[in-house]
């Protein structure tokens, strides 16, 4: 149709206002999408129509509008995975890859939080460890893709190269900025990887140990030998200076610490063990020197090296089964510490902090009359370093085993305090360089999850102690009858309310029975097959009562004060 006469395309007729002129539909559309010329024709332009700026639509792919858009885009790409591509238009992508990192954070959160015991499980299982560095690796590699795929998105066309080196240099910043702490927990993982294989045997020989996939079973309580080797300079071979039995509740993680005597003689064994046979009377290596309880670990394995048969570490299956005998328990597992190395230990930790109560000697021999070179002087809350912590559990001039017994408690006290997990991964490499010579176990690689678990409960639970001292026991004519009535009564006090003859009120009296009975039914705190179970003890005001391990290692300022007035005593300089 022609069209109006008077009206030209654009303009009014006869000067009357002039309409707004509207464009083809199509334009609105935007070049790409509108009608191509007709072929055969030219595509002349509209003069009558102003240019629409283009505005791309949110849900089109597009670029920033500027460089420095642009790089605030990648930035927080980078600490939100996803949001680049938000921003492009490129909505499915970056949701996705929002939604990914946001379960990600979620799980790291929670894994921080409450499900630290998962995360340590992890940690402490070989094959995990190895899927944690695998997974580390693979989400490093997805979100540096993230990262630079993001940034040639945003960037806008014709940016000149300047700006793209500056937008190059930005993005391998943030590469490195998140490669780094990557690399470090990966190296920290296969660190930890090795420290575990190391420590904890795969298929290791022992002569205590069941080949058990369930190492706990339904035991109450399970029961860990810790000994102190003193393998230093001086000394020839390793002697077992402090031998302590952690006997833990397997529910609530209660725990009761053993503390013998290094000085103890005459070591029984099981009736079942072949040692029983070899030593009728109790452990002898010809002299009393040579025959306490702290030269078991080396003289027994020396007089018999094949007398259990097949075992990675001879002498604790020697005091594994002595010990045992010695409380009427079944001791599971040992962990040895050399406290040669237990100052390097100390020093990885920075140092543990300690209440001294009274001057402790360092260094000195007692038997040939050599005065210690120093002491540690009295005061709350000292921080040892890992000599001094040293000292401060093995110096015994002047003073009794039975000081220095209480001073190992607390020194181990004080470690577990300050193995906080803030330290432990400040210090992880260092820890896991010193662990590999330091502590030494039979606990099967199998075991750790329940350890772990184990571990959270101790952490959260009571810890008492009992200690053989010479006001409990004679160390040189021990009456091991007595010795397990204690033990037993100690793991299983009387109920209150009991009555004078042991029993509840209301309930009928056993004279056979025999006090701690139950603490020796069932495979908890059951004594080795063919040992000797504790005895009835007539005078049950006799037994000692557990105490808490912080009593020993409480401040006593009264204590220190006097010893401060009595002054240092002498050393070796004058």
């Amino acid at each position: 149709m022609s069209p109006v006469r008077g009206f030209r395309a654009g303009h009014a007729p006869h000067g009357d206002p002039e309409p707004p002129s509207v464009g083809p539909w199509r334009r609105d559309l935007g070049p790409d999408r509108a009608d191509p010329p007709v072929s055969g024709t030219s595509a002349a332009p509209d003069d009558a129509a102003p240019a629409v700026p283009s505005v791309p639509s949110p849900r089109t792919p597009h670029r920033a509008g500027s460089f420095r858009g642009a790089l605030g885009w990648t930035v927080l790409n980078a600490l939100l995975p996803g949001t680049g591509f938000l921003a492009t238009g490129r909505r499915v992508l970056g949701g996705v890859v929002l939604v990914l990192f946001l379960l990600l954070a979620a799980g790291g959160a929670w894994l921080a939080t409450g499900g630290r015991r998962a995360a340590v499980r992890a940690a402490a299982d070989t094959s995990s460890l190895l899927w944690i560095v695998v997974g580390i690796g693979a989400a490093t590699f997805l979100w540096a893709a993230v990262v630079v795929v993001g940034h040639l998105l945003l960037v806008p066309r014709g940016t000149g190269r300047g700006q793209r080196a500056v937008g190059g240099l930005v993005v391998a910043l943030l590469l490195a900025a998140a490669a780094v702490p990557a690399a470090v927990a990966g190296r920290f993982a296969l660190e930890g990887r090795d420290l575990i294989a190391d420590v904890f045997p795969d298929g290791g020989r022992s002569a205590t140990v069941d080949d058990d996939p369930d190492p706990f079973g339904d035991q109450e309580r399970v029961n860990v030998l810790l000994l102190g080797g003193d393998g230093g300079e001086g000394r020839e071979g390793v002697r077992t200076d402090t031998v302590i039995v952690a006997s833990i509740d397997t529910e609530s993680g209660d725990t009761t610490l053993f503390s013998l005597p290094r000085n103890l003689e005459e070591l029984p064994f099981p009736a079942s063990s072949p040692l029983a046979a070899l030593y009728p009377d109790g452990f002898d290596a010809g002299s009393e020197s040579e025959s306490l309880l702290n030269a078991v670990y080396r003289n027994g394995p020396a007089m018999y090296p094949d007398a259990l048969g097949p075992t990675d570490n001879p002498g604790a299956d020697f005091l594994k089964l002595g010990v045992g005998e010695a409380l009427g328990l079944r001791l599971d597992y040992y962990v040895l510490i050399n406290l040669e190395g237990f100052s390097r230990l100390v020093d990885a930790l920075g140092g543990i902090t300690v209440n001294v109560n009274y001057w402790v000697p360092i260094g000195g021999e007692p038997t040939l009359r050599i005065p210690p070179d120093d002491y540690i002087a009295p005061g709350p809350n000292q921080r040892l370093d890992g000599f001094t912590a040293l000292e401060f559990a093995r110096g015994r001039y002047n003073l009794t085993d039975y000081d220095r017994m209480d001073r190992q408690r607390c020194t181990i006290d004080a470690i577990v305090d300050a193995a906080d997990p803030i330290t432990l991964l400040r210090k992880y490499q260092q820890l896991a360089r010193t662990t590999r010579d330091v502590v030494f176990t039979d606990i099967p690689r199998s075991a750790l999850d329940d350890f772990v678990d184990l571990a959270f409960l101790v952490k959260d639970a009571d810890i008492r102690s009992v200690v053989f001292d010479d006001s409990v026991i004679t160390p040189a004519y021990p009456d091991y009858d007595r010795i397990r009535g204690i033990v037993a009564l100690a793991l299983n006090p009387p109920a209150e309310g009991a009555s004078d003859d042991g029993t509840t009120d209301g309930a009928a009296s056993d004279d056979d029975a025999v006090p701690g009975d139950d603490a020796v039914a069932g495979d908890a705190t059951e004594a080795p097959a063919g040992s000797t179970p504790p005895p009835a003890v007539d005078d049950a005001g006799l037994l000692v009562a557990p105490s808490d391990v912080g009593d020993a290692c409480s401040y006593d300022r009264e204590a220190a004060q006097l010893a401060l007035l009595a002054g240092k005593p002498p050393t070796a300089g004058g």
